[in-house]
This record gives C-alpha cells, structure tokens and sequence, in this order.
C-alpha cells in the first residue's frame, strides 16, 4: 500500500470530502479504494487488481495511463499551465477544435469547449435559446427532454433530463421544461439485442407537445442517442428518425447528449454516426480527453454558427468558463485522438460487438435476471428488485462483483456495462464471467 492511499483510508471517518452520487456514512464503514491504474485495470491500496468492466465511469476509453497521453500533459503543464481564452486565446486550443471537427460528422466544424458534460448540455441549451434569437425568433423558449434522460446536474441539463432522485431536493428548477416519454417498453422488448423493433411510435410524443404548447414556442428537443445514466436504454428501430424529422418539420433544434456515445462507443466516432441520423447539435466530454483532464465541448452545426456571425462587431455569445479550452485538457485531448487513430479504437468496437453481445446475453438465465440489453460496447442486465427493497441486490452484486476484481457500474437494481474499448475478449468473458457467479451467490 502506498502512503498516500494508506493515510486516506485512514482519515476516511474524518474526511472532509463530501463524496458524489454517494451513501457516504456507508462507504466511508467499509471503503472501497483505487490506487493506480494501466490498461484495462485498477489496483487496489493493497496491491489488488480489479479489472475495468466500466472505463472508470463511462470516460477512459482508451484505457487509463496511456504513455502518449501522459506524456502530453506532463509536456504540456511544463510549458504552460493555463491561459484565458477570454479576448485572448492559445494555439493549442484551436489546434484541438482542428482536430475534434475532422472526427466529426460532416457539417460540425465548430466547437465551444466546456469542462464537464453537465456544462456542455447547459451550453448547448443555452446556444439553441440564443439562436432562436439572433434569428428573430426569441419566442422559442421553451425545451423538451425525455423521460429517464440524464443530462449532468447543472439546473438546465437537471430540468432537461427526468430521473426523479436526482431531482427532488432542488425545488421546481428551470421553467418552460416539458418531456417526452420514455422508449424503456420490457413488454415488448425484453433480451433486445441492437435497436427493439417496437416503440417508433413513442417519438409521436414530441408531436402531442407541439400541439399542447404550439411548436413556435419550442426551442430544443434534447436527448441521449443511448440513455446511458438511466441502465441503457436503447432507441428502438426508427425511434430517432422520427424525431429528427418532427423537429425538422417545426423548426426545432434537435440536441444529441453524446457525452457517453461518443468517442467509439458505438463503433462510429458519434452516436449519430452510428444510427444515421444528424442533430443540430450535439455534447461530448468523457472520452474527449480519455477523462485524463476534464474537458467537454459542444459541437455546433456551421449554420447554426453562422447565424451568430451576421450581426454587429461585438461579442456574439455571453458564454463560457473560465477553463474553456484549457491548455492541460487541449493537451490530453490531442493525444487522446492521436492514441485513437494509431489504434483504430473509434471504429474497434464494429470488430468485437458481436462477442459482447453474445457474453452479455449468455446471462438471460442467470438468477434475478429480468433484462438484458446492449448497443455497441454497452449493455444493461436488469435484475428483479428484491421486494420493498429496491436497489438493494443491484448494490449487493456491485460490492460482490468489486470484492472478485472486477469493477461494475450499477443504478438501482441495473447492471450498467461500457468497459474501455481496448478490451479483448478473455476479458470481456471474465467480466462477464464473474457477474453470472455473483448472481448465482446473492439472494
């Protein structure tokens, strides 16, 4: 055990950090640590390896320490460690614009950086409000997201997104939100492979809103290619066409959260990439910099961009951070797509998604098992809810699952699945592996 990882265990019942999307009082009585990390794996304080079942949390999907990764930083903070971008600006950071817009779909050659994929839904919800206005039409105001969406913590991307929990203790929140519902539909769809043939009909919900509230006043529809945060929820077959074409017909924005399904973990650099279908804008951050610096951005469509540019001299968005395009992210960023394109890892996953499928379904009869489901190089099994006990077996399997060297993702009772697309099929099987033996041993 390392010093630095022996003296946080043991201040851990005096520790000032308040931990995130965490039982603190609980963890901190029987802590789970990480210490070091390369490749596919973490180790443990006292030297155990635990193998990566969720690149970190949805991010490191290149996998973690990777030489060319840390070498840029490491370069980079040496020669300089921050710059405003405020009236001034650094060579890097439009070198990384440069870059991300080359990856990007056709028609996206612009880019607002943020830090956070939180911040980048509340950008691009703000850059879809100010467009309406530049362009005359300031009385689109409003913003519709869908039912179990998750779009960052922020109050815009909270009011956007619907997963109750993360909600309830803040009041009422941004007003003029309304949502669609949600595509999750068990009846007809359980043990999906790919896209479910049911439910296109489910994005007629947005049409129902616009004759509630009179399309003229919806600014932006925004929602996740994948519902990642919610236990992988996948779009079913036609499901987003038909939106894209409702908010086309009205003169909607369409917003994809690609935070998580982007950056190859669908097989195409973008989520859009891989279904076919463009939006007007899209959020990415996680996979951006292999979350080896926090960094997001949006990616803006040029004609959006260019209505921005037809007024007077002048500041033409009040936007932004203070560590927009910081020179340590753009860095990481860099050789992030470098690591990327040397590896092929943006399209890798059309190679080994057929092995993932397959893994993950070889668990339809494992106990508790209601669910399974995957797109790309994600997957959810869904596990029945002990009774009067919700979560409670999902948070049973996670603790056992860690305990066995593998790491596991869970929110409530569903196990959620991305690992780093570097991983190789013993790997993908031993994942999988140990989920179905601690399925077998819990209650």
């Amino acid at each position: 055990m390392n010093k630095r990882a022996q003296s946080a265990e043991t201040r851990l019942e005096q520790a000032a950090f308040w931990m995130p999307f965490t039982a603190n009082r609980q963890f901190k009585k029987a802590p789970r640590l990480l210490a070091r990390a390369e490749g596919m794996y973490y180790w443990t304080p006292d030297g155990r390896q635990v193998l990566d079942g969720t690149s970190g949390l949805w991010c490191v999907n290149a996998g973690h320490c990777r030489p060319k990764i840390v070498e840029a930083v490491k370069r980079q903070v040496a020669e300089m460690d921050f710059a405003p971008t405020f009236q001034m600006g650094h060579p890097i950071a439009f070198e990384f614009a440069e870059r991300l817009a080359r990856v990007a779909p056709e028609g996206f050659s612009r880019v607002f950086f943020t830090n956070s994929g939180s911040e980048s839904a509340d950008t691009a919800l703000k850059i879809a409000l100010a467009y309406h206005r530049a362009r005359g039409e300031a009385g689109r105001y409003r913003l519709i997201g869908r039912e179990r969406g998750y779009h960052g913590v922020n109050f815009g991307g909270m009011a956007a997104g619907v997963i109750t929990a993360n909600k309830k203790m803040f009041g009422p929140g941004v007003a003029g939100v309304d949502h669609i519902r949600h595509t999750h539909d068990p009846a007809r769809n359980s043990f999906s492979r790919g896209q479910p043939k049911h439910g296109i009909e489910f994005a007629d919900e947005l049409e129902r809103l616009c004759l509630l509230h009179d399309p003229s006043t919806i600014a932006a529809v925004i929602v996740e290619p994948v519902a990642g945060s919610a236990g992988v929820l996948v779009p079913p077959v036609g499901y987003l066409e038909r939106l894209r074409e409702i908010c086309t017909r009205h003169g909607i924005l369409l917003i994809f959260d690609e935070v998580i399904t982007g950056f190859g973990r669908l097989g195409k650099p973008f989520g859009s990439q891989h279904f076919g279908v463009m939006p007007d804008l899209f959020t990415t951050a996680k996979g951006m910099t292999n979350a080896t610096v926090p960094m997001g951005a949006v990616f803006i469509k040029d004609s959006i961009f260019e209505a921005f540019m037809q007024g007077g001299e002048g500041i033409e968005l009040f936007h932004g951070y203070t560590y927009s395009g910081h020179p340590l992210a753009c860095a990481a960023g860099i050789a992030t797509l470098d690591t990327y394109e040397e590896e092929g890892l943006l399209t890798r996953v059309s190679t080994i998604e057929k092995h993932w499928e397959n893994a993950v379904h070889a668990l339809k009869a494992a106990p508790h098992v209601v669910d399974i489901r995957n797109c790309g190089l994600m997957a959810a099994i869904e596990l029945e809810p002990r009774a009067g006990q919700p979560g409670k077996r999902g948070y049973e399997v996670f603790v056992k699952a860690f305990e066995a060297g593998v790491l596991i993702r869970v929110t409530g009772d569903t196990i959620a699945l991305s690992p780093p697309l570097i991983v190789e099929g013993d790997q993908i099987d031993r994942i999988l592996e140990c989920i179905g033996t601690t399925l077998r041993s819990v209650s």
